[in-house]
């Protein structure tokens, strides 16, 4: 049996636990054995992106103890995969062997959709989802990875589910992590604009790969009254639990 080793980003461990266990439903419907190491922490991303390099180095230095030696690292988050596969190698410069293990652990880091279509050619999951949904591309996994047709892939091949694009689904929801603490009032514009659009399509759900983007969206969504769920798209391919 083929294992997958799971990384979980940790908003999605402290926010939205069923999501990762919906990616981990996916692989054994699938038929692969999925590696989970308890002891993973944050990949750095967080200290890395606030200019504290130091941190972040540390925090990668851990990830790369324990997922340095895995064959596959599929992780369901664009920004966490972008960090390990952009800026962890580039914390090693001064560090050979450390950049050298970081390059590899690099090269076998995917995100979820990508993975899913591009590594193990697979868009029919044998997913069932009944309702119209419309899907949000984060930034990062957008822009830093160039993965935009693999989710749609897979979501036009869930039976009962109908996609519908939304205006600019490519448009910056205003989460970035630290940005939308930093820069409320231009987060604020931009989910603004986002949820505007999201009802705009009739969809019954908004649908994402990045837990970030879905909880900022959410939260605008609830603020409206309208009714529409966030979901990672684990939990639509898992069967929409």
């Amino acid at each position: 049996m083929d294992t997958v080793t799971l990384f979980v980003p940790c908003l999605m461990d402290a926010f939205r636990p069923e999501a990762a266990e919906a990616v981990v439903a996916v692989f054994k419907r699938l038929g692969f054995a999925v590696h989970c190491p308890a002891e993973q922490t944050c990949c750095g991303q967080p200290a890395f992106n606030a200019g504290y390099r130091n941190e972040a180095r540390t925090a990668a230095r851990r990830f790369l103890r324990l997922f340095g030696d895995a064959e596959a690292i599929c992780c369901p988050s664009g920004s966490c995969v972008a960090m390990v596969r952009h800026h962890v190698p580039a914390l090693f410069d001064g560090e050979p062997d450390w950049r050298a293990l970081a390059l590899r652990t690099a090269a076998r880091t995917f995100e979820f959709t990508e993975y899913l279509v591009d590594v193990l050619g697979r868009d029919d999951l044998g997913a069932s989802f009944p309702g119209r949904v419309t899907y949000h591309d984060s930034c990062h996994l957008l822009r830093g990875l160039g993965v935009r047709e693999q989710p749609r892939r897979l979501l036009r091949r869930v039976r009962g589910l109908e996609l519908v694009e939304m205006k600019n689904p490519d448009c910056c929801c205003g989460f970035g992590g630290a940005f939308s603490v930093k820069y409320p009032d231009i987060s604020t514009a931009l989910v603004a604009d986002k949820v505007e659009w999201i009802r705009e399509s009739g969809a019954e759900a908004v649908v994402g790969a990045d837990l970030g983007c879905l909880l900022h969206i959410e939260g605008a969504l609830r603020r409206k009254g309208l009714g529409v769920r966030a979901l990672h798209i684990a939990q639509v391919l898992a069967g929409g639990r």
